[in-house]
């Protein structure tokens, strides 16, 4: 890093403690700026004007919604450091006290994922990767061991995953486009890794730390609707900490999440929002199907679908080894958590949707869907695209075999471990596959597999050479 660009940081950094004394320094923590200077808030000041600076300058060269987007974002990281120091002088609160406590920084998380929705921005992708990476805030509702979340550290590095999916897409539409985009993208990224989740490994590895002497949170009224009353038809913006959104996004990881509302909400009728399976939606309750056992008590985290032509939508674990995803419409944060190396999944029919599986699986098998993406930690056996148009698939871990079959438009992004598995194609056109650069910082290498062949007749035989692509 060139030394006039430290030296920037390093001012924009005193600044920012500068007027945070002057301005609420006073009024926030122990009346005299004592939590302002302690090391964990200057070091968290030195984060923003490193990493976030760097997302903010990239911004302004791009305008438009990328920077409304990204003002957002800082909103949220001054939120979290308004958040910082009161955990200094408070006292751990209940668990609605800490629903109510953590409300500032998720009313500014709402607000990003309303950008996200309505009339689709010509940087949805820009949109979506920044709103799904506020998730990673989220390491400050971790309350112990006890929580069913992971530790703050794993917890930000997973929380990445799914900003990066919508990241990624960015790398490669820019890439010979516009680099203020790439820059945006890459430091998008370094804010987070290894920016948030280093500061949280040395400041708050065990979480935050709560007051034994200061003040107590006020806890939040209870607002309880009736135990009868029917779901939402449609819910509102997603949220990670109050009782305001009745969905959990995708965009963070599900046990963690999951976990947030347990803990926080344990008990209380604000997750009542949230669709589970009752007893009369079991399958082997109903009338109409024989033979099929649901996922039990789990939660099926995914909002009301449109009916697709072809069938209602489905969202269950049949016999406790096959998950089943059908004809889901327009749906960004279908997440299966809850999987294991016996189980296999099945989509089928779903159009303009998103499904992330956070879990090792036997087997995925992604089947006539359109516009369709797929997140997928890795398989044991393979992962078969077949009959499908304009179709992307994510893999983060392992993959021996991916098959692409009788598919028109498929992007593959592959990891570092899954480039030594194979990839087979039969009659398919406009597959892309996309692999890691050496570097952390290279970018991704885009590689076009041959749709055609050229046969000639030697020595009594043909012999089939594929037709190079320029694109590769």
């Amino acid at each position: 890093m060139p030394m006039e660009e430290k030296l920037v940081q390093r001012l924009e950094s005193a600044v920012m403690r500068l007027e945070a004394l002057s301005a609420g320094g006073s009024s926030v923590g122990t009346g005299d700026g004592t939590a302002v200077l302690d090391p964990s808030i200057i070091a968290f000041d030195d984060l923003r004007s490193q990493f976030l600076g760097k997302v903010l300058r990239a911004a302004e060269k791009i305008g438009g919604h990328v920077l409304d987007i990204t003002k957002i974002v800082e909103a949220a990281f001054a939120a979290q450091r308004e958040l910082l120091i009161k955990i200094k002088e408070t006292k751990k609160p209940d668990n609605s006290g800490l629903t109510e406590f953590l409300k500032p920084l998720n009313d500014v998380i709402v607000k990003a994922t309303k950008m996200t929705e309505g009339r689709r921005s010509d940087y949805f992708n820009q949109l979506k990767s920044a709103a799904d990476s506020l998730s990673a805030l989220a390491w400050i509702a971790y309350t112990g061991k006890d929580c069913g979340m992971s530790m703050p550290i794993a917890y930000v590095e997973d929380s990445w995953q799914m900003a990066e999916f919508y990241s990624n897409k960015i790398l490669v539409e820019f890439k010979n486009k516009d680099p203020n985009h790439v820059e945006w993208a890459k430091a998008l990224k370094e804010l987070y890794l290894p920016g948030l989740r280093d500061y949280v490994k040395s400041h708050y590895p065990l979480g935050p730390v709560w007051s034994a002497t200061g003040k107590t949170a006020v806890s939040a009224p209870s607002k309880a609707p009736s135990p009868s009353a029917p779901a939402p038809p449609a819910p509102p913006p997603s949220s990670l900490f109050s009782s305001e959104s009745p969905q959990a996004s995708s965009s963070r990881p599900t046990k963690g999440m999951s976990a947030v509302f347990d803990e926080i909400n344990s008990g209380k009728p604000v997750t009542s929002g949230l669709r589970k399976v009752t007893d009369d939606m079991k399958t082997k309750n109903r009338a109409d199907r024989t033979g099929v056992v649901n996922a039990g008590e789990k939660e099926v985290r995914v909002s009301s679908a449109s009916v697709s032509k072809t069938g209602p939508p489905k969202f269950e674990l049949q016999m406790g080894r096959k998950w089943v995803v059908e004809n889901q419409v327009g749906e960004k944060n279908l997440v299966i958590d809850d999987c294991d190396t016996k189980q296999s999944v099945y989509v089928y029919g779903c159009k303009a949707s998103v499904l992330q599986i956070k879990g090792k699986v036997n087997n995925i098998t992604i089947d006539k869907c359109t516009k369709m993406g797929v997140v997928f930690a890795g398989v044991v056996a393979a992962c078969e695209v077949v009959n499908c148009n304009g179709v992307e698939v994510q893999c983060q871990g392992s993959a021996p075999t991916i098959s692409i079959d009788n598919t028109n438009g498929c992007q593959l992004y592959l990891n570092k471990n899954s480039l030594e598995g194979s990839i087979t194609t039969a009659k398919s056109s406009e597959i892309n596959v996309l692999v890691p650069g050496d570097g952390p910082d290279d970018d991704w290498g885009e590689h076009a597999l041959p749709q055609q062949y050229a046969h000639e007749y030697k020595d009594g035989r043909f012999v089939t050479t594929p037709v190079s692509h320029s694109g590769a």
